[in-house]
């Protein structure tokens, strides 16, 4: 990619394929996270969509606990507060409108979830060094990434990113059609 050229951002109008029951069979939002999101957490979904992983986010939190959805585009976090409106969870779920090179989040973080989004961003290095300063001690980054559009070189590449910001990779959970890693700093 030239660096002139900005990633691919999937566009709100394709929402909708981000939350269906294809998805739901291949990606159980509950089975994914339930190993590693604990009650009282301090939790940022990054890159949210429209709240897909959000909602089980904030159900395993549980009442005592914090959610950050945070995206790029005003349109998802708007899918995310109609989602959870007039519901418990519009009390532990806050959204966030990041910057274009930064998230501007600076709260402490116990586990950050990056589903599908790290590769349309154009400076991973920073991203990483970003995430890994919100990371309380002990604190988790899971990364997952689609094998379709993702190759093994460019994930190898964004592996390079994540070692360089300091993280260390713990695990590399097996996840449907994905290529994933769990870090911590």
């Amino acid at each position: 990619m030239s660096k002139d050229k900005q990633p691919y951002v999937c566009p709100v109008i394709f929402a909708g394929t981000l939350d269906n029951f294809f998805r739901r069979l291949a990606h159980d939002p509950g089975k994914i996270l339930e190993p590693y999101i604990r009650p009282g957490m301090t939790v940022l979904d990054l890159g949210c969509g429209p709240g897909y992983f959000t909602v089980e986010i904030a159900r395993l939190a549980g009442e005592k606990g914090r959610v950050i959805a945070a995206d790029i585009q005003q349109g998802m976090l708007d899918r995310v507060t109609n989602r959870i409106k007039n519901t418990e969870l519009e009390k532990r779920v806050e959204t966030h409108l990041c910057q274009s090179d930064k998230t501007g989040i600076v709260l402490k973080l116990d586990f950050v979830l990056a589903f599908w989004m790290v590769h349309e961003v154009p400076d991973q290095r920073r991203l990483f060094e970003e995430l890994k300063s919100m990371l309380l001690p002990g604190g988790r980054i899971l990364v997952i990434e689609p094998i379709f559009h993702v190759t093994g070189r460019a994930f190898k590449n964004t592996i390079l990113h994540i070692q360089t910001a300091g993280l260390t990779i713990i695990e590399t959970p097996k996840i449907s059609i994905s290529r994933s890693v769990l870090l911590t700093v």
